[in-house]
């Protein structure tokens, strides 16, 4: 056998006969609670279909300390709070009846969280409004405004108030870290996903979740942007209602490669994932939970030469 050979395999069984060093680990195992300890406020909770609710289930399974519901409509907060209890009942769950886009009312709910359990780990700003469904040309500057308020606004009150809080630090929280979530849409992404209004603030909010990772550069708090496609939701149940009514339910989601709507179960799961420790190493971006229509340029299938 050549020397150089000789070199190669001592070299080899050399690194085979030697323990490996260890991989560091970001997050616990897998099969564990995935936002143990963790104190969680989401808005948008009211809705019966909606992300919000599916998103405050996922995190109490998931051993959160304390979840926050909060909406501007309160009408089925109690009874979200009273479902997570019965099947979790080691969670804190607190109801808040806020406007998402009013500055002290937000700074009051992540100033509770702070008096109560002296941290803050995830913020996910779930609130907003399909705002006026016509030509932007028949959409007047209120209209528009309200729409940017409610989508875009409540985003940037969220991460102006959540930050602070969460670079907080105590004996159960030595480092300083945290994970703001922003849902967006892939209306915010490209075009024809939605009314100008709507996709305006859509685009804001990633643009935001951007631009403020920037900012929190260095502070181990992270943004991201939740970017979902068509899911079924108390916003979007008027149109799986007509469809079903006409018999074209099948026709939902056919510009998708999955070829179907999405659940808010789906989109809770990747906020679960944005919220945990998982996902520590993702920052600053677009998340499109969309079957994979903003993936390419939609056709009609059979459509094309």
């Amino acid at each position: 056998m050549a020397e150089s050979a000789k070199h190669r395999l001592q070299a080899i069984s050399s690194q085979l006969s030697s323990p490996l060093p260890p991989i560091v680990k970001v997050a616990p195992e897998s099969n564990t609670l995935r936002v143990a300890g963790k104190v969680i406020i989401i808005t948008g909770v009211n809705s019966i279909l909606g992300i919000g609710r599916a998103s405050a289930h996922q995190f109490a399974q998931n051993g959160a300390k304390a979840v926050y519901l909060c909406d501007f409509d309160d009408s089925n907060l109690e009874a979200h709070k009273q479902e997570i209890n019965a099947s979790w009942p080691a969670v804190d769950i607190h109801t808040r009846q806020f406007d998402a886009g009013d500055d002290k009312a937000v700074q009051a709910v992540v100033d509770d969280a702070m008096q109560r359990y002296g941290r803050l780990d995830v913020f996910f700003a779930n609130a907003g409004t399909v705002g006026p469904m016509a030509p932007f040309t028949d959409v007047d500057a209120d209209e528009f405004m309200d729409t940017m308020r409610v989508n875009s606004l409540s985003v940037f009150l969220a991460a102006k108030h959540a930050a602070p809080a969460m670079k907080k630090t105590s004996p159960e929280k030595p480092t300083a870290s945290g994970s703001i979530i922003a849902t967006a849409s892939v209306a915010g992404l490209r075009s024809n996903a939605g009314s100008t209004p709507y996709s305006a603030s859509k685009a804001a909010a990633v643009s935001l979740a951007q631009t403020i990772a920037f900012q929190l550069a260095g502070t181990g708090i992270r943004m991201n942007a939740l970017c979902p496609g068509l899911i079924e939701t108390g916003m979007t149940a008027p149109v799986f209602a007509a469809a079903r009514a006409r018999g074209t339910q099948k026709k939902i989601g056919q510009l998708n490669p999955l070829g179907r709507g999405g659940h808010a179960d789906e989109i809770a799961r990747v906020a679960l994932f944005l919220g945990s420790d998982e996902s520590s190493y993702v920052n600053g971006q677009a998340w499109a939970v969309d079957g994979g229509l903003s993936a390419g340029h939609p056709f009609v299938p059979g459509k094309m030469a």
